[in-house]
C-alpha cells in the first residue's frame, strides 16, 4: 500500500514537472504550471516597487517576467522603460549607457512582439514611442537613419491609418538626412514630403468624420511641422523642384494622379509661376480640368501678360473648388493683378476675400500695405498731412503681415522701413487741428481703417 501510494505521489511530481513552463516557451501569457504561478507572483512584486519608483528593487523581479513571461501584461513594457529609463540615468559609463540604450529599443521590439495588435496602442503607436525615446535618448549622437527605417516601415504598412507621431518622426529623420547631405536625400526628402501629406490630409479627413477633436488638433500640428520644415529646407526652392519634377511630369503626362500631387506640392510651397507647375496644370487641363489646372494656365497667362485670360482661368477655378487654401491662393492671384492695374478698391476686396478664406496669409496683407499707400491723394487730395496717415495705415498692414506668416517677414520689414518716412511730422501734427499724435483717427473712403497717429 505505501509502495502504491509513492508511486502515485512521484507521478504527481512528474506531471507537474512535465506541465510547468515558461510563457516564453510555450507562446502562453503566462506559461504554465509552476512557471505561470511564479510568473503572476513576479507581477505582483514587481508593480509596487515600480510605482513608487524603486526601481533598484522592482528590477529583479521584472526582469524575471520580462525573460520568463513577456506576453503576460502590458505592465512589463510600461513600467520597463521607467526602469531601464532609471538605469540609463544612473550609468556614467559610456559604452555600458549605448547597451542600456540597445536594451530599450529592444524592449519596444518586444513590446510589438506580444502587444503589437492592441487596439489603441498597437504596432505604429509603440514604433512611434520607440523612435521619439531613441531620439530623446541619443540626443546630438541620433542616427537619424534607424528613425527614418523603423518609422518609414510602419508609414508604409498603416498609411492613413498610422499614428500621427511616425509621419512627423518619418518626416523629421528624412529632413536631418537631407540637411546632412543635402545633394544624395534632395529627392529623397522632397518624395516622402509627397508622400506623407495625403497620407495626413486622409488621416484628418477620418478625424473630422469621426469628430474626434483630440485628433484633428494632433494631426493638423504634424501636419503643419512638415510643411514648415520643408518650406524652409532648401528643397522646395522652385529651381531644385523644377530639376526634380520637369522630366517626371512629361514621363507622366497621362497621370492624374501624379500630376494632381505635383500641381499641389508646387502651389503649397509657391512655385506657381514654375514652368513645372504650368506643364503639370496643361496636361491635367486636357484630361479632367481641375481648380489647380485652371489656376496653372491663369498662372501662365499672366506670366505672359495676359491679364483678360489670367482672370478667366482664375474665376473659373475659384468656381471649381470649395478648398480654402486653392481658394486664398486664386483670389490673392487677381488681387495681385488688380494692384498691377492700380485698380486699389478691388486690391481690398480681393485680399479681403483672400483672407476670408485663410486669415494667416501674409502676402494679402502686404498687398493691402500697397495698395494703401498708393491711396492717399485719392482720399485727401486737399489735405497733404492727412495724406500721410494713410502711409500709417500701411504700415498697419505689414506689421500684421510680419506677426501672421514669418515667411514675409523681410519684405514686411522693408515695407514698415519705406512707410514710417512718410508718417507726418510732430509739427505737421501739431498744427492740424484734425489729428493728435497718439490718438485715434478714421481714415474714410475705401481704405476704412483706424489707426493710431505716429510720427516720424
Amino acid at each position: 500500500m505505501k509502495i502504491k501510494l509513492l508511486f502515485m505521489v512521484a507521478g504527481i511530481l512528474i506531471a507537474t514537472g512535465v506541465n510547468a513552463q515558461k510563457g516564453v516557451d510555450n507562446g502562453r501569457p503566462f506559461g504554465s504550471g509552476e512557471d505561470s504561478a511564479n510568473c503572476v507572483k513576479n507581477i505582483s512584486l514587481f508593480i509596487p516597487y515600480a510605482k513608487s519608483n524603486n526601481y533598484k528593487d522592482a528590477y529583479p523581479f521584472w526582469k524575471k517576467v520580462y525573460d520568463e513571461c513577456p506576453g503576460s501584461t502590458k505592465n512589463v513594457y510600461i513600467y520597463g522603460e521607467d526602469i531601464i529609463g532609471w538605469q540609463i540615468s544612473q550609468e556614467s559609463d559610456a559604452a555600458k549607457k549605448d547597451a542600456l540604450i540597445d536594451e530599450m529599443m529592444t524592449l519596444f521590439d518586444t513590446r510589438v512582439k506580444y502587444f503589437g495588435n492592441d487596439r489603441r496602442y498597437g504596432k505604429d503607436w509603440i514604433v512611434s514611442q520607440k523612435a521619439q525615446k531613441y531620439n530623446l535618448l541619443k540626443g546630438d549622437n541620433t542616427d537619424p537613419a534607424l528613425i527614418y527605417k523603423w518609422t518609414g516601415e510602419v508609414v508604409d504598412e498603416f498609411k492613413e491609418n498610422v499614428e500621427p507621431l511616425a509621419v512627423s518622426l518619418y518626416m523629421f529623420a528624412s529632413f536631418k538626412m537631407f540637411q546632412n547631405d543635402k545633394e544624395k536625400y534632395k529627392e529623397q526628402y522632397v518624395n516622402d514630403f509627397l508622400k506623407t501629406t495625403p497620407l495626413l490630409d486622409a488621416a484628418l479627413g477620418i478625424a473630422e468624420e469621426a469628430k474626434d477633436q483630440k485628433k484633428i488638433e494632433n494631426i493638423t500640428a504634424r501636419k503643419a511641422e512638415i510643411e514648415q520644415n520643408f518650406a524652409a529646407s532648401g528643397a522646395a526652392e522652385c529651381d531644385i523642384l523644377q530639376s526634380i519634377y520637369a522630366s517626371k511630369i512629361e514621363a507622366n503626362k497621362d497621370n492624374l494622379d501624379f500630376l494632381n500631387e505635383t500641381m499641389s506640392l508646387l502651389r503649397r510651397v509657391g512655385c506657381k509661376e514654375s514652368d513645372a507647375y504650368i506643364a503639370a496644370s496643361e496636361y491635367v487641363y486636357k484630361i479632367a480640368p481641375t481648380a489647380e489646372s485652371a489656376m496653372g494656365l491663369g498662372s501662365k497667362a499672366f506670366k505672359n501678360n495676359n491679364d483678360e485670360e489670367a482672370e478667366k482661368y482664375f474665376n473659373e477655378a475659384i468656381g471649381m473648388t470649395e478648398d480654402s487654401g486653392i481658394k486664398a491662393d486664386l483670389y490673392m492671384a487677381l488681387a495681385a493683378m488688380a494692384l498691377k492695374q492700380g485698380q486699389l478698391v478691388k486690391t481690398k476686396q480681393l485680399c479681403q476675400k483672400c483672407l476670408a478664406e485663410n486669415d494667416k496669409y501674409g502676402r494679402a496683407y502686404i498687398l493691402l500695405a500697397q495698395a494703401y499707400s498708393m491711396g492717399g491723394k485719392s482720399i485727401f487730395s486737399d489735405d497733404p498731412v492727412l495724406a500721410k496717415t494713410v502711409f500709417i495705415a500701411a504700415a498697419d498692414k505689414a506689421l500684421r503681415a510680419r506677426q501672421v506668416d514669418p515667411s514675409v517677414a523681410d519684405e514686411a520689414n522693408k515695407l514698415l522701413n519705406s512707410y514710417s518716412q512718410y508718417y507726418p511730422t510732430k509739427e505737421e501734427v501739431f498744427m492740424h487741428p484734425d489729428i493728435n499724435d497718439g490718438s485715434n483717427f478714421t481714415i474714410g473712403g475705401w481704405i476704412g481703417e483706424t489707426v493710431k497717429i505716429r510720427t516720424k
